[in-house]
Formats: C-alpha cells, sequence, structure tokens
C-alpha cells in the first residue's frame, strides 16, 4: 500500500514539476505566430516567407533574442483556404498565446483575419503589396501600397525609357487585390487621358493553367496600332503557364511588355526564363541590388537553405516580400524592447518612427501614422538567369498613400486615413 501511496506521491510530484518547468519555459520565451501557405495554391510564394520568419527568429535568438527572452516560432499552414486562416488565426492567438502574426500573401487571407485580430487585439505584420484602401489598428503593412509600386509601374511605360505605352491590359487573378488595384489603375490611366477603349480588362481564377485564349486576345488587342503593354496581377502558381504560354505565343518584351506585381526571383524560379527576357516588376527591392545589407540578407538565406535542407538549397532566391518580412521581424523586435512588453497597445505606439537599415540598400521607417514604410521603388527587366536588372529607380523613399486618390467619391484625397 505504501508503496502505491509513494509512486502516487512520485507522479504528482513529477507532474508538479513538469508544469513548473514549462512555465517557467513559457516565461523565457516569446512566442511568434507564422500563418503562410505551406500547401495550394499560394505555397509557391509564401513558403519561402515562412521560412525567411524562422532564419531570422533563429538570428535573433543568436544574438540574445528579444529582452532577454528567446522567440519560439509556431508554424501553422492555412492552405491556401481562405476560412482555415481565420481559424488558425484564432488558435495561434488563444491557443497557442503568441505575441504577433507574421502572414498572409493575398489580400483575401488578410480580410480573412481581420476580425479575429481586432476581435482579440492581436498583432499581424503583413508583407506583401496590396490594394491600400486599409489602415487597421492591429495590422502593419510592411508591403507596398499602390503609389509605392503599381502607378509609378504604369507612368514608367507610358514613359519615353518605358516604351510610350498608349493601350493597357490589365490581368488578374480573381480576388479583391488584383481588382481593386485595376479600378485604382483605370482611374489613374483615364486621368493621363487613356480611352476606355484602350484598356482591357481580364481576370482567372486562382490556379488557372490555360492561357492560350486570353494570350491569343492580348495578341488582337495589341496588333490594333498603338503601342500595348500588359499589367498582371496573376498570382501564385498561375504565372508558371501564363509565362509559358507568352513564351509559345512568341510575345516577346519588345512588341507588348509585360509589368507584374506578383512575380519576383522566387516565382521565376520554376519557369524557363530565356523567352522572358526584358519583360518587367516593379518591387521595392531586387536580389541584384548591390549593398552590404543586401549582400549579407542573401548569404545569410543561402546558408539557412542548406542547413535546413530546402529544394533546391544550391539555387534559393530572395524576393521583395522576403526582405518585407525580415524588417518586420526586427522593427517588431526593436519596438517590443523600446516599449520594455510585448503588449499589443503598447508595441504599436512604439512601431510609429522606427527604422531599420533595409537590404534594399535604404533606412526603412514606419511612418509615425499610417503602419506602412516609407519604400523606394525599383523597376527591374527579367534577365536569362531569372533575376532582374534595375532599368530605373525612384530617387529615395516614397511615402504610403494607403488610401487612392484615383478612386471617384473618395473624399480622404490629400488627408490621412483615419484608423479603425
Amino acid at each position: 500500500m505504501s508503496n502505491r501511496r509513494n509512486f502516487i506521491k512520485a507522479t504528482v510530484l513529477a507532474a508538479a514539476l513538469s508544469s513548473i518547468g514549462m512555465a517557467a519555459h513559457a516565461a523565457d520565451t516569446i512566442k511568434v505566430g507564422v500563418l503562410h501557405s505551406l500547401s495550394g495554391t499560394m505555397a509557391i510564394s509564401e513558403t519561402a516567407l515562412k521560412e525567411t520568419v524562422l532564419m531570422t527568429i533563429e538570428e535573433i535568438n543568436k544574438a540574445g533574442g528579444v529582452m532577454g527572452k528567446k522567440l519560439e516560432p509556431v508554424v501553422v499552414d492555412p492552405a491556401s483556404n481562405w476560412p482555415l486562416f481565420a481559424e488558425k488565426a484564432r488558435q495561434l492567438l488563444t491557443k497557442d498565446k503568441v505575441a504577433v502574426t507574421f502572414g498572409c500573401w493575398t489580400s483575401v487571407s488578410r480580410k480573412s483575419v481581420l476580425p479575429v485580430y481586432k476581435e482579440l487585439n492581436g498583432l499581424l505584420f503583413y508583407p506583401v503589396q496590396y490594394e491600400g484602401e486599409e489602415l487597421e489598428k492591429n495590422v502593419f503593412y510592411t508591403g507596398a501600397a499602390p503609389n509605392q509600386q503599381a502607378i509609378p509601374a504604369v507612368e514608367y511605360l507610358m514613359s519615353k525609357d518605358g516604351g510610350e505605352a498608349k493601350r493597357f491590359v490589365l490581368l488578374g487573378t480573381d480576388y479583391v487585390y488584383p481588382r481593386t488595384t485595376n479600378k485604382i489603375l483605370r482611374a489613374f490611366l483615364k486621368s493621363k487621358g487613356v480611352a476606355d477603349a484602350d484598356i482591357m480588362e481580364d481576370y482567372t481564377p486562382f490556379g488557372h493553367s490555360d492561357y492560350q485564349t486570353i494570350i491569343a486576345k492580348i495578341k488582337k488587342f495589341a496588333s490594333e496600332g498603338k503601342k500595348t503593354a500588359v499589367v498582371s496581377t496573376i498570382n501564385g502558381d498561375s504565372n508558371v503557364p501564363f509565362y509559358k504560354e507568352l513564351g509559345n505565343a512568341g510575345l516577346k518584351a519588345t512588341d507588348v511588355p509585360v509589368v507584374a506585381f506578383s512575380v519576383g526571383e522566387e516565382e521565376l524560379r520554376g519557369v524557363d526564363t530565356k523567352p522572358l527576357v526584358g519583360h518587367l516588376a516593379s518591387w521595392n527591392y531586387f536580389m541584384s541590388l548591390k549593398n552590404p545589407e543586401n549582400d549579407k540578407f542573401v548569404k545569410m538565406y543561402r546558408d539557412w537553405a542548406k542547413k535546413q535542407k530546402l529544394p533546391n538549397a544550391d539555387k534559393v532566391v530572395t524576393n521583395d516580400p522576403m526582405e518585407a518580412t525580415y524588417i518586420g521581424i526586427h522593427m517588431w523586435k526593436q519596438a517590443v524592447e523600446k516599449a520594455k512588453s510585448t503588449d499589443t497597445d503598447k508595441v504599436i505606439a512604439a512601431m510609429a518612427g522606427q527604422t531599420f537599415k533595409a537590404p534594399s540598400g535604404i533606412i526603412s521607417k514606419m511612418d509615425e501614422k499610417n503602419h506602412h514604410l516609407h519604400k523606394s521603388v525599383f523597376i527591374g527587366e527579367v534577365k536569362a538567369d531569372g533575376q532582374f536588372n534595375v532599368v530605373w529607380k525612384t530617387p529615395g523613399p516614397v511615402k504610403a498613400q494607403p488610401w487612392s486618390p484615383f478612386i471617384t467619391g473618395n473624399d480622404k484625397k490629400k488627408d490621412e486615413p483615419e484608423m479603425k
């Protein structure tokens, strides 16, 4: 009987010590949510962002962590399924008790999780260009607003250097970001005197793979006498068949240039880029930029890929949303240390005006009011090796205008948008 009593006592004591150990571990770590699609149509783009978060967490932990605590990543896979993003976000905030989340790519995934972050007062860092028209207290936008990517790209296409395009094909995946961005671009083009008859607009669903008919339509539209350019907001793995078909149809950049807002080095890894030489992308960072910060960033990711034995580790690339993710994590760390707390409201206040030496070569700054980074804009031409040659850039960082002066009836043309 006494043996049994001793066994029960020992079991209870072990359980108590275990829970104390777990509590001590929890007190020594800060949990960080990673909310990116690792399967489905968006995995082509988002998997690299998950790796960037894990790499940056390791870098910060090696340097002593945040306020002396180690960061502990909690990775979930919302699987390119928009309602699942909201479920996983709720899990991260309520069950895993993360202090911050780095995640989402498409605007539909961001809009799916927004109510959760607002309700539970969580903190989300969103690293991808988007349509603007939003300013949420619980979100920091480290990707571009339209005036930091889309509008400069179209201005470039209309310029002498960009080929003086007179007709435009607005081609996108059928969801919020492409439709709203194209609404903004259509209004911008009209303000520059481009007639409706000179704008063609078309959308395809996520995961679309047959671009023969659309490329044929573009060829016909471009054959009607005026210089034509394509503005692509196609997202995810549909870019592979789109660019393949472009090559098959013999549509060269000299005839009909395509400028993409969601195609960078990572998406081009799966494509034969030789027929795409000269086509364009507009971003706030390219892997090919030469400066000490970028050299360090690229080397760090290559070393990480080899150590983690990532697929094709010898050919990994860095890209714009990876850089935006990296900046966001470092700025969040700085804000936590300034606030001496991971409390959401205190960190939000401490984020205003944070700066960080970015791989793009600029001192990246978080705006004091509007939760968006000031960013330089670069337009790059695709090279045969899948890298980009920068052909145009802004003289310096551009402040985000996360509301559009080009949407009719928008009464916030000149004012800061209100925080929701």
